[in-house]
């Protein structure tokens, strides 16, 4: 009689015929975007020429919007810090927390801009609340509620 304990191996996994290839363009494209961000967040200057850059590379309407919004973000909050955030522009707190950013439709291809929040903004309103918004075009109504939306995260 034997003690000894027999092994299980491993069973071989089946090929499926797929191959890792390594990151894709974009990937690669948002992972140089990020360091570069991480560089120019020590620099407020630099953040925010990053930020105008960002806008100003934008097609219409997209740009305008974003240069709207940032007008708007630099008004109202004026202790946020304008920068990038993967390539968009984006508002932190002093802390380097971003309180909220623009994301052009552009970007993804999509029907409409987003104006976002993220956790660090003080939007809550009970158990759920809108974190971010949709945009397709800015009037003096939607520049009211961006403004009071951007007041309350800060706040």
């Amino acid at each position: 009689m034997s003690t000894k304990k027999e092994t299980k191996k491993p069973a071989k996994r089946a090929a499926s015929g797929n191959t890792y290839k390594g990151l894709s363009k974009e990937e690669i494209a948002a992972m140089k975007e990020t360091l570069k961000e991480r560089k120019q967040a020590a620099n407020k200057e630099e953040a925010e020429k990053a930020a105008l850059e960002a806008i100003a590379k934008m097609k219409e309407p997209d740009r305008s919007m974003a240069k709207r919004i940032h007008e708007i973000v630099k008004a109202t909050a004026p202790e946020l810090m304008p920068k990038t955030w993967y390539g968009m522009p984006a508002y932190a707190d002093k802390d380097g927390k971003v309180i909220c950013f623009f994301q052009a439709a552009g970007k993804f291809n999509v029907r409409y801009a987003t104006l976002g929040f993220q956790p660090d903004a003080k939007l809550d309103e009970g158990n759920m609340w809108a974190a971010s918004f949709a945009l397709i075009k800015l009037t003096a109504a939607e520049e009211a509620r961006i403004a009071a939306l951007v007041k309350k995260a800060v706040s």
